[in-house]
C-alpha cells in the first residue's frame, strides 16, 4: 500500500481500521508498522474522530422544521398526491405479486399431486395383475 492511498483511505474512514475495506486493513496495519508517516496520518484521523464522537447531536427544533416548511412553500413547493399515488401502486403491485406466487404454488401442487395419484393407481393395477389367478377383466373392473 502506498502512502497516498493510505491518506485517501485515512480521510475517508478516518481512525478505525475496522471500518476501512476488508481487502485494505492487513496492508494498512503492516504500513502504520514500519512508516512513521503513516502512523502521523493515522493519528490524526484518530484525533479527529475523537473530536467528531465528542461533539453535540444537532437537533431541529419545532422552529427550525417550521421555517424551513415555510421557506419551501413560498418557493412553491407543496406537498403533493404524485408520492402517495406511486407508493400506492408500489403497494397493490407488490400485493398481487404475492397473490400470482400463492396461486402458482397451490397450481403445482394440485398438478403434482394429481400425477403422484396416477402413479400410485398404475402401481396398484400392476400389482393386482400380478396375483396370480387374476383374470384382467377382474382388475380393471
Amino acid at each position: 500500500m502506498t502512502l497516498d492511498r493510505f491518506t485517501a483511505l485515512a480521510e475517508a474512514y478516518g481512525g478505525d481500521l475496522r471500518r476501512w475495506p476488508v481487502a485494505d486493513q492487513a496492508a494498512a496495519e503492516r504500513l502504520l508498522a514500519t512508516d512513521p508517516a503513516a502512523r502521523a496520518l493515522f493519528d490524526v484521523a484518530m484525533a479527529f474522530d475523537t473530536l467528531l464522537s465528542a461533539s453535540p447531536r444537532p437537533q431541529a427544533t419545532a422552529a427550525l422544521r417550521d421555517r424551513v416548511i415555510d421557506a419551501a412553500t413560498r418557493a412553491g413547493l407543496k406537498p403533493g398526491p404524485a408520492r402517495r399515488f406511486w407508493l400506492d401502486r408500489l403497494v397493490l403491485a407488490s400485493g398481487a405479486g404475492w397473490a400470482a406466487a400463492a396461486c402458482a404454488g397451490v397450481v403445482a401442487g394440485l398438478s403434482l399431486t394429481t400425477h403422484m395419484t396416477a402413479d400410485v393407481q398404475a402401481d396398484a393395477v400392476l400389482y393386482q395383475a400380478t396375483l396370480a389367478g387374476v383374470d384382467d377383466t377382474e382388475v380393471l373392473g
